[in-house]
C-alpha cells in the first residue's frame, strides 16, 4: 500500500501528528524500511491499530489470525505457491465464496487473480502485516527460502554446511525423490555436522518455546542454534522416517538405526531412541562410527607400562578380563578395540550383546532378544557350544549370566565382559552380591580394568606454564622439586572450539588377579580393603594414571579433576 495513504488515514483519525508522520518518513527514508514498519518500531503506533484503521477506512472487516481457527479444507484451496506469491491466507469457504486475508485493502489486482486463477469468487478482509507472514508459516511451513536462510545463520553461528562431495544420504526410496526439501536438508545438515564435529551424540529436544539440539562433544553436551519451534514435528518425523519408527506412535518409546553416508566413501550407523516428553518426542541419535574400533592400545590412552601389560593380558588362553565405568567411559571401545587386535583367522571369536551397535568383519555377533527368550545366558549357553576360543559378553548383568562366564573361563574360554562398577576392586564385590562364589571369582577373573575418559590437549593451541603450588599439593610433587615441573593447557582456537580440548583418551586402573588379591577374595574382604593391598602391590589408581598424563602434557589437570572429584582415592 502507499505510504502517504497510510499517514493520511492515521492522521486522519488522529492516530498520529503530523510531526510523527513527518519523522516516520525521515525514518523510512533512512533504515531502507517501510513506512509502515517506521511506524511501529519508532512508538507511534501498534500494528493492530494500523490494520484496524485500514479497515475502517475502507469498510472491510477486521481478523485477528492469531485467535482464528481456519479448517484445514479451506487451507487446500489456495496452493503454497500462491499463497506465498500474494502473501494472503484463506480463512473461510462458503459455497463458491472464498474469504482472505490481505494486509493492503486496496490490492484489488490480487483479488481479481485469485478469482482468475481458483475460479472461485474471492472476497478480502483486513490483517496485521505480521500475523499473515506467521499464518502461512503455520499452515504452509516456511518457504524454503527461509531454511535456506535458517541454515546460512547456523553457519554464521559457527556450524558450517557440508559441502557437495559431503552430502548426507540414506537408502529409502523417499529420502531420495525428496532430496532437496528444506526439512530434509535441515535434518542432514545436522547429522553430517555432528559427524564432521566428531560428536558421540545428538540430542534433539522439544522445550516449551523452541526446539534444542545439542551435540555431546568429548563427553561435554554442546547447545547449537536452534530451528523454529515450528519445524519440530517436521523434524522429528524425518528423523522417525529414516529410522523405519512407527510414525503413529507418539506414546511409546521406540528405538531405530539408521545407516547414513557422509561423503564419498564414509559409512556411519545412528541408534536412535525417542521417548514421549512433555512437549513432544525428545529423540536421541547416537553415532556409531567404525573406526574408533579399530584403535591401538596406545591410541586409547595406555603408556607403554600398561600397553604391554594390557597385552600380556588379552592374550591369556583362558579367564575372564572385565572393564568396569559408567556409561560413556569408553568400555566398549576398549573392548572391541581388544577384540580386533585379536582377530586373527586362527581364532574364533563370538559376541552376545544388546544390542549389536557395531557389526565387525570376522567376528560372530549375537543380539540379545529377551521379548523371544533369547537372553545373555541362554546365547552363551549356547555359544559354548560353537566352540569359541574368545567370548565378548556385553554385560554380566544377574547370577545365571556370570556363572556361565565363570563356567566358560574355567573350560578354557577367554571371556570378556563389562560390569557398572566406579573402580576395579568394586567389581569382585559385585560379582559375588550377584551370587559367585568367592572360589569361583578368584579363579577365573584374571584381570579387572576400570577406565574413565579425559579430554586432551589441543594440539593446535597447546602451551606450557608453570603450576602453583596448590597444583604441586594436588600433584604431590614437592616445593623443592617443583623447578623442573611444567604443565599444559590449551589457549583456545578454531580447531578446538576454543574450548582448549580436542578429542579423548582413557585413564584406566589395572587389578591384577594376584595369589594375595585371590586370597582376600576367598575371605571376602570389603573391596576397600581389596583397593588397597592392591595400591599397595603397585597398582595406580584412575587419579594416578590421570596425573601422570597431565604430567606428560596428554591432558589437564582441571580435566583429571573435574573426572575423578568423586572418586575417593
Amino acid at each position: 500500500m502507499n505510504s502517504e495513504i497510510i499517514l493520511d488515514i492515521l492522521q486522519a483519525i488522529d492516530k498520529i501528528s503530523s510531526h510523527q508522520a513527518e519523522e516516520a518518513r525521515k525514518f523510512s527514508s533512512n533504515s531502507g524500511k517501510s513506512v509502515r514498519q517506521s511506524l511501529v518500531e519508532l512508538g507511534f503506533v501498534k500494528p493492530l491499530e494500523i490494520a484496524k484503521a485500514l479497515a475502517y477506512q475502507f469498510g472491510m472487516e477486521l481478523v485477528q489470525l492469531d485467535r482464528a481457527l481456519i479448517d484445514p479444507e479451506v487451507i487446500k484451496c489456495i496452493p503454497r505457491d500462491i499463497a506465498y506469491k500474494y502473501q494472503i491466507v484463506p480463512v473461510k469457504l462458503d459455497n463458491d465464496l472464498l474469504t482472505v486475508a490481505i494486509s493492503d485493502p486496496l490490492a484489488l489486482d490480487i483479488l481479481e487473480n485469485l478469482r482468475f486463477e481458483l475460479n472461485l469468487e474471492v472476497d478480502g478482509i483486513v490483517a496485521m502485516e505480521e500475523e499473515i507472514q506467521t499464518a502461512l508459516e503455520r499452515y504452509y511451513g516456511a518457504e524454503e527460502g527461509k531454511i535456506d536462510n535458517l541454515l546460512k545463520d547456523i553457519q554464521d553461528g559457527g556450524i558450517s554446511i557440508a559441502g557437495e562431495d559431503d552430502v548426507l544420504s540414506d537408502n529409502s526410496d523417499e529420502h531420495a525423490e525428496n532430496d532437496d526439501a528444506p526439512v530434509i536438508k535441515l535434518v542432514s545438515m545436522i547429522i553430517s555436522e555432528a559427524f564432521r564435529r566428531k560428536a558421540s551424540d545428538i540430542h534433539i529436544e522439544p522445550m516449551e518455546r523452541k526446539l534444542r539440539i545439542r551435540y555431546r562433544i568429548d563427553g561435554i553436551l554442546q547447545e547449537i542454534p536452534s530451528p523454529p519451534k515450528r519445524l519440530q514435528g517436521s523434524v522429528i518425523s524425518r528423523i522417525k522416517i529414516m529410522a523405519n519408527l512407527d510414525m503413529a506412535e507418539r506414546r511409546l518409546p521406540q528405538d531405530g538405526r539408521i545407516k547414513v553416508k557422509v561423503g564419498k566413501n564414509k559409512t556411519i550407523d545412528l541408534r536412535v531412541s525417542t521417548l514421549p516428553a512433555n512437549h513432544g518426542e525428545s529423540v536421541v541419535l547416537r553415532i556409531l562410527d567404525k573406526s574408533g574400533l579399530t584403535l591401538g592400545l596406545t591410541e586409547l590412552g595406555f603408556f607403554n607400562d600398561d600397553e604391554a601389560l594390557i597385552s600380556q593380558l588379552i592374550n591369556m588362553p583362558n579367564g575372564i578380563m572385565l572393564i568396569t565405568g559408567p556409561t560413556g567411559s569408553g568400555k566398549t571401545t576398549t573392548l572391541y578395540s581388544c577384540l580386533h587386535v585379536l582377530n586373527k583367522p586362527d581364532r574364533k571369536i563370538i559376541t552376545v550383546e544388546d544390542p549389536v551397535e557395531y557389526v565387525l568383519s570376522g567376528i560372530n555377533q549375537v543380539q540379545v532378544r529377551s521379548e523371544i527368550g533369547l537372553s545373555f545366558a541362554s546365547v552363551l549357553r549356547s555359544c559354548l557350544r560353537q566352540a569359541p576360543n574368545v567370548i565378548m559378553v556385553g554385560e554380566i548383568r544377574d547370577l545365571e549370566t556370570a556363572e556361565i562366564a565363570v563356567n566358560a573361563s574355567l573350560t578354557g574360554h577367554l571371556v570378556f565382559s563389562t560390569l557398572h562398577t566406579n573402580d576395579a576392586s568394586g567389581a569382585v564385590t559385585r560379582l559375588i552380591d550377584q551370587g559367585v562364589k568367592p572360589f569361583l571369582v578368584a579363579s577365573s577373573v584374571r584381570a579387572i580394568l576400570a577406565q574413565r575418559l579425559v579430554r586432551c590437549i589441543c594440539s593446535n593451541c597447546k602451551e606450557s606454564y608453570t603450576p602453583s603450588m596448590r597444583e604441586l599439593e594436588l600433584l604431590g610433587i614437592p616445593a623443592n622439586q617443583a623447578n623442573n615441573v611444567v604443565l599444559y593447557r590449551g589457549a583456545g582456537c578454531a580447531n578446538c572450539g576454543n574450548s582448549g580440548y580436542k578429542g579423548r583418551k582413557g585413564i584406566f586402573e589395572i587389578l591384577i588377579m594376584s595369589d594375595e588379591i585371590q586370597r582376600l577374595v576367598y575371605q571376602k574382604a570389603p573391596s576397600s580393603q581389596i583397593r588397597t593391598r592392591a595400591r599397595e602391590m603397585g597398582m595406580r589408581t584412575l587419579r594416578e594414571d590421570g596425573l601422570r598424563k597431565a604430567l606428560s602434557g596428554m591432558t589437564t589437570l582441571t580435566e583429571i579433576l573435574r573426572i575423578t572429584q568423586s572418586y575417593d582415592d
